[in-house]
């Protein structure tokens, strides 16, 4: 029997990190549904349309993965969809506190929807989609920490955001 799960973030940018829990998800569930989540609270770095594009284009080829934008509680998705997982990546850098706590509140919100958590790989454990974005918007390059497509669009919509000034001091006006 499948089990589907959905494995939601705000995937602002979307990782390598993110590729692999995604990746090892579909090991164990299918189908998985991809859920961009647009919390309110955030201010995106990538709006959500452009986000759902390029994770949908990195997943094109798997036919039992979709994506979808989403504004409100993922466990009213999982419930409106009759999912019964939520699958969570969780790394050694002090996720375990929060993913528990939401974990919990999930569980009290609908008993009936499990969440599992994936361990990340070594290669990516201190990877996080902020410290991807500070990087880059600062001219560093992050190509290794996401996948290409990702790269090309943070350069596309940012391109002029790495032209700001990399010093400043009281003789410029």
């Amino acid at each position: 029997m499948a089990v589907s799960a959905l494995y939601a973030g705000t995937f602002d940018p979307f990782t390598n990190g993110h590729l692999d829990i995604a990746k090892r998800a579909l090991k164990v569930f299918s189908p998985l549904t991809i859920l961009v989540a647009l919390p309110p609270q955030k201010t995106p770095f990538l709006d959500a349309k452009t986000r759902v594009g390029i994770i949908s284009e990195i997943f094109a080829k798997e036919k039992n993965v979709r994506v979808i934008g989403w504004d409100r509680l993922v466990v009213d998705f999982a419930r409106e969809n009759d999912i019964k997982v939520i699958v969570r990546g969780l790394r050694p850098t002090g996720d375990f506190d929060s993913e528990f706590q939401m974990a919990t509140m999930n569980r009290n919100l609908d008993s009936d929807i499990e969440t599992v958590f994936i361990t990340t790989s070594s290669h990516s454990y201190y990877v996080s989609s902020s410290l991807v974005r500070e990087v880059f918007l600062h001219g560093g390059d992050v190509q290794s920490f996401v996948p290409q497509v990702v790269y090309k669009e943070m350069k596309r919509h940012y391109e002029s955001k790495l032209a700001f000034p990399r010093t400043i001091n009281n003789d410029q006006k």
